[in-house]
C-alpha cells in the first residue's frame, strides 16, 4: 500500500521529501558502483605501477603490449556478451534520458564497467567520468524499475545517477550538478534541481570517505592576474575555441572513417595506435589527470609540453574515435592544462617575475572544457569548485565566454555528444510538448471515477448509462472488441431511437506519463486511454482523455 501511495505522490511534477530520498540513494548506489569501478583500476595498476597511472617507469615493450592485449580483451568480453557496437557513455546517456526515460540496459553496463576498466588500467587516454555516468544513470534505473516508480521520477532518479558520477569522479558535486542541467537533462527544474543536488552530494561524499578530499588541481598554484593580461586571455579563448572545433572535428573525421571496419579490428588497431604512442612518449599514456603533474612538474620545458599534448591529442581521438569504452572530459581537462601552460610561457613577459603558469593552466581547462562540450557554466563551477579560488573567476569567464562563443559563431562549433549521437543515429531532442507531458505521471491525472462493465449487450449498456452519472464514463469489455469507452451520441438520438458511441481505448501502464499518453491519441486529436496496473494489468486504474492532456498543454504548460 505505501508503494502504492509514493508511486502516486512521484508521478507529480513537485519536489517531495519522498524523491529526495530516493535522489539520495541513487546517489548512493552510483558511489558504490564508481568506487568499486576506481578500486579495480588502482588494484590492477597496483601490480606494475609505482604510481597510479604513471606509465614511465614501465620498459617500452610493456608499454607497447599493454594497450594491445587490453584491446584484444576488451573486444573479446564485448563478443563474448553478444555485443556488437559501443554506444557507451555520456552520449548514450542522454540518448536513454531523453527518449527511453533513463532506462539502461544492464549488459551494456556490464561492458562499460569491464572494458573502462581494462582501458584505464591499460593506459589508453580514456576519463573514467564515461564509465562513471554510465554506471550512474544504470544504478538509479535500476533502483526505479525495482519499485516499478512512474517513469518521470525514473527519468530524474537517472539525472541523480549521472550527477552522483560526476561528483564522484571529479570531486565537483555543484559542477556535476550544472552539468547534467546544462549538457544532459539541459533544463533547469527546481523539482528536478533538488533531488539532482542531494545526489551529487552523496556521491561526493561518499568517494571522499573512501580516496580522501584531494584535488589534482590542488597541486596548481593560483597567482592573480593584472588587467594588463585580459587582452591576451581574449586571444587565449580564441586560440582554445579553434582547437575545441578542430578536436571535434578530427573525432568525427576518425569515427566515421572507421566506421566500415568491425569493432574487434577497430579494437586492435585503437591498441597498436596507443602502443605505439606510448613507446614514443610514455607522459601521454592515461587520463587527462595525469598530464596535470607534469605540467606543475616542468612548466619551463617548452620542447617537452609540446610533445605530450600532441601525443596526448593524437592518443584521445585515436582511442575515442576508434571505440576504446572510456571518457572525452579527463582527456580534455588535460589537454587544456598542457595548452595553458604553455600559453604561460608568452604571457609570462607581461608579468615578469611572477609565476603564472598554474592560472593560465586552469584557464585553459576552463575554456577547452567549454568550447569542446558546449557546457561554459559546467566549466565554470569545475574551475571554482577545484582550485577553490576567487582570483581565478574573473579570468576564467572571460576566457570561457570567448572560446566558447569563437567555437559556436566563427566555426560553427557543436558539442561532441551531440555530434556523436547524431553520427550513431540516436534520438535525443524531443518537442516541446512531449518534454513537458514526461515531467507528468499519468496516476497524476487520470479519471478515476468511472464504470467498467464486463459485458456487450446494448440493453444493458444502456441501462448503466442512465443509472451513473453523465460525467462518469463507462467503460465496457467483451472479447471480441476489448475495452471500449461508451457513452450516447446525441447527434443521432431520437425520441424513438437511442444511439450508443463506442470509442476504442488503447491501455498504457501505471508508470506511464502523459507523454505516454499524449503519442497514442496525438494523431486522431480525440478519444481516451486507459491506465492499467502495471502489476495486474487486468485492474483498470483510471482513464485519459485527450481533452484532459490538451486542457494541460494549453493551460497548465507554465506549470510543468
Amino acid at each position: 500500500m505505501w508503494l502504492e501511495t509514493l508511486r502516486r505522490r512521484l508521478a507529480k511534477p513537485k519536489t517531495s521529501v519522498q524523491l529526495c530520498l530516493l535522489g539520495v540513494s541513487a546517489g548512493l548506489i552510483a558511489a558504490f558502483l564508481i568506487i568499486l569501478f576506481r578500486l579495480t583500476i588502482l588494484f590492477f595498476q597496483g601490480l606494475f605501477l609505482d604510481n597510479p597511472d604513471d606509465f614511465t617507469t614501465l620498459p617500452p615493450l610493456e608499454r607497447v603490449l599493454m594497450p594491445i592485449i587490453a584491446a584484444f580483451l576488451i573486444a573479446l568480453f564485448a563478443a563474448f556478451t553478444g555485443f556488437k557496437h559501443y554506444r557507451l557513455g555520456i552520449p548514450f546517456v542522454i540518448h536513454r534520458i531523453k527518449s527511453h526515460y533513463g532506462q539502461m540496459p544492464l549488459y551494456n553496463t556490464v561492458n562499460q564497467f569491464v572494458g573502462g576498466a581494462l582501458a584505464l588500467i591499460s593506459g589508453f587516454s580514456v576519463g573514467r567520468e564515461g564509465p562513471s555516468v554510465h554506471m550512474g544513470a544504470t544504478g538509479a534505473s535500476i533502483l526505479a524499475d525495482k519499485l516499478h516508480l512512474p517513469y518521470n521520477a525514473m527519468r530524474t532518479l537517472s539525472g541523480c545517477g549521472v550527477a552522483a558520477g560526476i561528483a564522484a569522479s571529479f570531486n565537483t558535486p555543484l559542477a556535476a550538478v550544472i552539468f547534467v542541467m546544462e549538457v544532459v537533462m539541459r533544463e533547469y527544474k527546481v523539482h528536478i534541481f533538488v533531488p539532482i543536488m542531494l545526489a551529487a552530494v552523496t556521491g561526493a561524499l561518499a568517494t571522499q570517505f573512501v580516496f580522501g578530499n584531494a584535488s589534482e588541481l590542488e597541486l596548481i598554484t593560483i597567482t592573480t592576474l593584472s588587467g594588463w593580461h585580459y587582452p591576451f586571455l581574449v586571444l587565449f579563448g580564441i586560440a582554445l575555441g579553434a582547437v575545441a572545433y578542430a578536436f571535434n572535428q578530427n573525432l568525427m573525421l576518425i569515427i566515421r572513417t572507421f566506421k566500415p571496419l568491425s569493432m574487434f579490428p577497430r579494437l586492435l588497431l585503437a591498441g597498436l595506435i596507443a602502443g605505439g604512442i606510448a613507446y614514443l612518449v610514455p607522459q601521454a599514456m592515461g587520463s587527462g589527470m595525469s598530464a596535470i603533474t607534469l605540467a606543475v612538474e616542468t612548466p619551463e620545458d617548452v620542447q617537452l609540453l609540446t610533445t605530450i599534448l600532441i601525443a596526448k591529442l593524437l592518443a584521445t581521438l585515436f582511442a575515442i574515435g576508434l571505440g576504446i569504452p572510456g571518457g572525452i572530459i579527463g582527456p580534455v581537462i588535460g589537454l587544456g592544462v598542457l595548452m595553458g601552460t604553455l600559453m604561460a610561457f608568452f604571457a609570462q613577459f607581461i608579468s615578469p617575475g611572477v609565476d603564472i603558469a598554474g592560472t593560465y593552466s586552469v584557464l585553459g581547462m576552463a575554456g577547452l572544457l567549454a568550447a569542446t562540450l558546449h557546457a561554459p557554466l559546467a566549466a565554470l563551477t569545475t574551475v571554482m569548485e577545484l582550485t577553490s579560488s576567487q582570483e581565478i573567476i574573473v579570468p576564467a569567464m572571460l576566457v570561457i565566454t570567448t572560446a566558447y562563443v569563437t567555437a559556436l559563431q566563427i566555426f560553427g562549433n557543436r558539442s561532441i555528444f551531440l555530434q556523436q549521437l547524431d553520427f550513431q543515429g540516436l534520438s535525443y531532442q524531443v518537442s516541446p510538448a512531449t518534454e513537458a507531458l514526461q515531467k507528468v505521471g499519468v496516476m497524476d491525472e487520470m479519471d478515476e471515477n468511472f464504470k467498467l462493465l464486463y459485458s456487450d449487450d446494448k440493453q444493458q449498456i444502456e441501462t448503466t448509462l442512465n443509472a451513473v452519472d453523465s460525467q462518469t464514463p463507462l467503460i465496457v469489455y467483451d472479447a471480441e472488441n476489448g475495452y471500449r469507452l461508451a457513452e450516447y451520441d446525441l447527434s443521432l438520438m431520437s425520441d424513438q431511437n437511442i444511439a450508443i458511441n463506442y470509442i476504442s481505448l488503447q491501455g498504457i501502464s501505471s508508470q506511464a506519463t502523459l507523454a505516454d499518453a499524449f503519442e497514442v491519441l496525438k494523431d486522431k486529436r480525440s478519444g481516451a486511454v486507459y491506465i492499467y496496473n502495471l502489476l495486474d494489468n487486468q485492474q483498470i486504474m483510471g482513464i485519459m482523455r485527450w481533452d484532459q492532456i490538451r486542457h494541460i498543454l494549453t493551460i497548465r504548460n507554465s506549470l510543468l
